[in-house]
């Protein structure tokens, strides 16, 4: 490949599947470019971890991926957005990749909140880890401090959506339960974040429990939108992304399992290739 050759390409990590919806909104609206998605599924969960693991298992995996050509790499994962991308963009990415960018989805989504709601009394549902870190909270109270903000952590979510029971009657009893405890905390709520990549799986449930003035923020399109206008503020990181229209899909656990996982999440058969990090 000659010298001049563009082969940068966008990076997608999660912890798990749940990125994989972040990714379709990615290749919907900008289809042109090539993505590599990484899930670390051999030590998902990360909703669980300590701040300190969290940091060095999505280090390892920002690592890899810089190693493979990615220019700018969003961690589609609102754990390891909550707990680790902070520390990685100041303390890591100058010394390791002073030219490279890594992105989160928990700052854009926080930024559309405001003209999503009228009362300013804000529901926030997502994994163990990132309800703990209060990572919506702080950035909707930087951002927002007039917003009221609720949150509710939901464990058993991502389970049946990784076992495929998403759709199930037995869904219905987890999904009522956590809507139930987050508008018992506050009865003013007329805006909800889906703050995990899984959760837009469970929309079809979620909106059939919730009152029908209730807003339910999925955060693919808002991310989506994001990036778009990123690459459009930063040209000296587009210039360099190769758009071949190509994805690869790469896993620490076993592709085979990935390859039917993710077909719980995309509407297409995949290839995955299993990495060691």
């Amino acid at each position: 490949m000659h010298k001049g050759s563009r082969i940068s390409r966008i990076g997608v990590f999660d912890s798990g599947y749940g990125g994989l919806t972040i990714l379709e909104e990615f290749r919907k609206k900008l289809p042109e470019y090539d993505y590599v998605y990484l899930g670390d599924n051999a030590r998902t969960p990360y909703g669980t971890r300590s701040f300190e693991v969290v940091y060095q298992y999505t280090l390892e995996c920002v690592k890899k991926l810089a190693k493979m050509d990615c220019e700018l790499i969003i961690l589609a994962c609102n754990t390891a957005s909550a707990k680790a991308l902070r520390t990685i963009q100041q303390k890591d990415l100058p010394i390791l990749f002073p030219q490279k960018r890594i992105l989160g989805v928990i700052r854009p989504t926080v930024e559309q909140l405001d003209t999503c709601t009228q009362s300013k009394h804000v529901g926030i549902l997502g994994t163990e880890g990132t309800i703990q870190s209060q990572s919506y909270t702080i950035e909707i109270n930087k951002l927002y401090p007039h917003i009221t903000v609720v949150d509710q952590a939901c464990p058993m979510w991502v389970p049946l959506i990784e076992n495929n029971e998403h759709e199930s009657d037995g869904a219905d009893f987890f999904v009522h339960k956590y809507l139930s405890n987050l508008l018992n905390k506050d009865k003013f709520i007329d805006a909800i974040v889906l703050g995990c990549t899984h959760y837009p799986l469970l929309l079809k449930k979620i909106k059939h429990i919730l009152p029908s003035h209730i807003n339910i923020i999925s955060q693919g399109e808002i991310v989506a939108q994001s990036l778009e206008n990123y690459l459009l503020r930063h040209p000296e990181i587009e210039t360099k992304l190769a758009k071949n229209h190509q994805c690869m899909f790469y896993t620490t656990e076993s592709e085979l399992k990935f390859i039917s996982s993710a077909s719980i999440f995309l509407k297409e058969t995949i290839k995955a290739e299993r990495i060691s990090l």
